[in-house]
């Protein structure tokens, strides 16, 4: 009988730890991002783990290609697939091809939401933007009329990839508001696929190409950061400039170089913190996303989902020499 009782006593023992681990990461989201190895996303890592912390029995599996391609992606979403993965947060390398396979995750049960770069409506729940997306635009143009004398002169762009949903977003938002902004003239765009070798080799050829050009706009971290290397390296500081979407940690030195006076971006680790709330709030039945839904965000307060199955988080924010030593210790 003794014996009996200690195995009864054993077994209930290891049922409960049992019980106590799986409760300890009940949900698991999968935060997928367009290359692992970008220093935006990690930063965004950064906001999911402080999330997932605060909620509890949350584990956040932050994963991405090596390579900023639909196909990695797809591959990387297949897997959480299998895994069994409560929730899938992705920003995407092209809207349109993850589709088949996130409806794939939603017929699991997996509730799907795309953020930072969107996913076609279809292929997911809502999108959050991390700022409006006519906000973004005409924020770029402004910087670069900031860096022109007078406000008018050449510049040109310099994105990710071809099919980046935001970045081409953004780049036809600056289209349409050109009006507003006489005195710019957009020479051309160029694709630097979000590598950093690519990014520097665009950005040296397209000056070398367009002499005339005084500001490159990049709407890309990557861009941004190699755009500016190659004015530095160049001997180019004072005569062309660079802004656009930057990390503060990583465009510190062309502030104090001169290669731009100043750049703009939203904090990457609310957008990730944000994200995991909302695919949290999905998992939980707390919020079915639907367009005019309201979301508890934490310390973010509330986000409305728009009426085109949209959400944004917060206007960009400017940094310059004012204040980039203060977020530059920050992400």
């Amino acid at each position: 009988m003794k014996l009996a009782k200690k195995l009864a006593i054993g077994v209930a023992f290891a049922v409960a730890m049992m019980a106590g681990t799986a409760s300890a990461a009940d949900i698991k989201i999968g935060l997928v991002v367009k290359s692992l190895g970008n220093g935006f996303f990690d930063a965004a890592n950064k906001g999911a783990q402080e999330a997932a912390k605060e909620l509890g029995g949350v584990e956040v599996i932050y994963t991405g290609p090596t390579t900023t391609t639909a196909e990695g992606q797809i591959e990387v979403i297949n897997s959480l697939i299998a895994q069994g993965v409560s929730a899938i947060a992705v920003s995407a390398n092209d809207p349109d091809a993850l589709v088949p396979a996130l409806k794939k995750a939603a017929q699991r049960g997996i509730k799907v939401i795309s953020w930072d770069s969107g996913v076609a409506p279809e292929g997911r729940i809502l999108q959050l933007n991390p700022s409006s997306n006519e906000l973004i635009g005409k924020m770029c143009l402004t910087l670069v009329k900031d860096h022109l004398d007078g406000g008018k002169g050449d510049f040109a762009i310099l994105s990710a990839t071809t099919t980046s949903t935001n970045q081409n977003i953004w780049i036809d938002q600056m289209k349409k508001q050109l009006k507003d902004f006489p005195g710019l003239n957009l020479v051309t765009t160029v694709y630097g696929d979000d590598l950093s070798d690519k990014s520097y080799r665009e950005a040296e050829g397209l000056l070398k190409a367009n002499p005339n050009i005084k500001v490159i706009v990049a709407p890309t971290t990557v861009g941004v950061l190699a755009a500016s290397k190659v004015v530095e390296d160049k001997g180019l500081v004072g005569k062309v400039y660079v802004t656009g979407l930057g990390l503060p940690s990583e465009m510190a030195g062309a502030i104090k170089s001169g290669a731009t006076k100043e750049f703009a971006i939203w904090n990457p680790i609310d957008l990730g913190y944000s994200a995991t709330q909302i695919a949290y709030r999905l998992v939980k039945g707390e919020t079915d996303g639907k367009p005019g839904s309201e979301i508890e965000v934490g310390r973010m307060g509330k986000i409305k989902v728009g009426d085109n199955g949209e959400a944004a988080m917060a206007d960009p924010f400017v940094y310059n020499a004012s204040n980039i030593d203060q977020f530059s210790k920050v992400f």
